[in-house]
């Protein structure tokens, strides 16, 4: 039965990861960085990314991608492949070189989290953004550090109960040069990803994180709709970092009419609750993970 389920999900995962490649190239029109957020996403997910990407990102004819990302929903899923894409890629690293280290399941998923938060911050958060930051990349990590927090404790509570899990029952998912590897891989990211998708919904309708926005000069929206892009913003100012603009529904659906969004910052006593309170969602997961698979330091 597994390797049957493992045939139907690469016979649909390989088209879905061409057909997005295809696709973000030559038709959705959003920076590089949500093109190969999304194109990882989809490597790691599968067709269910697919389906994400086209209910939420893909232009569905010209001139219609500012409104079609409006929704608040869209935008959270869109904010999220940036975090997803990061912190799986190092996740994935991690998990296919600490089983040669011998260790316990315990330090393989600390390791693997550290090595998700790494990539995650650093890299897709903090370096891929850094035109947003005026070129400051120390300020980018800042800026980005609460929303890659509380965003990877999420995706790791709903992965490490998965890996860990899922490795006890097929123990041939350790070796990462197997198919049952990435299977497992891909069902850890997408519930990995399920986890994660209410802060970031959240984080995005507070103003705290951008969502999706679409590059200026790639698509001719209907008047009053739309985003402008960070790339532009950069162009316009260096303290992009602080005013970000672009148009947000009101209540009613409609678009303030050139009205900027600024980006908020909470308190500092504000953003470490709720990166505590994430740490304390994720240390629950990791007890109720223990209770059928003991999760072990030494």
């Amino acid at each position: 039965m597994l390797e049957g389920a493992m045939l139907v999900w690469f016979a649909l995962a390989i088209p879905s990861v061409l057909f997005l490649v295809w696709d973000s190239a030559t038709n959705t029109p959003t920076s590089w960085v949500q093109r190969i957020a999304w194109i990882l996403v989809v490597v790691y997910t599968g067709v269910v990314g697919l389906v994400l990407y086209l209910l939420a990102c893909r232009r569905p004819f010209p001139g219609a991608h500012d409104a079609y990302t409006r929704a608040s929903w869209k935008q959270g899923v869109n904010s999220e492949m940036h975090c997803l894409a990061g912190d799986a890629t190092g996740i994935v690293i991690a998990a296919a070189i600490v089983p040669a280290l011998g260790l316990t399941n315990g330090w393989d998923a600390t390791i693997e989290y550290l090595a998700g938060f790494v990539c995650g911050l650093f890299i897709f958060q903090a370096l891929m953004m850094l035109g947003m930051f005026g070129g400051n990349y120390l300020k980018a990590v800042r800026k980005t550090f609460f929303a890659e927090t509380v965003s990877m404790n999420l995706v790791m509570t709903g992965m490490i109960p998965t890996m860990v899990i899922l490795t006890s029952a097929w123990p041939r998912s350790e070796d990462p040069t197997g198919p049952t590897f990435w299977f497992r891989m891909s069902i850890a990211s997408i519930v990995g990803g399920l986890f994660a998708f209410p802060v970031n919904w959240w984080l995005v309708k507070s103003h705290l994180k951008h969502g999706c926005m679409t590059l200026p000069g790639r698509d001719a929206p209907a008047p009053g709709l739309g985003h402008l892009s960070p790339e532009r913003e950069a162009a316009m100012s260096t303290s992009v970092a602080e005013t970000v603009m672009h148009r947000q529904p009101t209540q009613e659906g409609k678009a303030h009419e050139g009205q900027g969004m600024k980006m908020r910052e909470l308190p500092f006593a504000v953003e470490a609750g709720w990166v505590l309170a994430t740490f304390v969602v994720l240390a629950l997961a990791v007890l109720v993970t223990d209770h059928f698979v003991p999760v072990r330091f030494q």
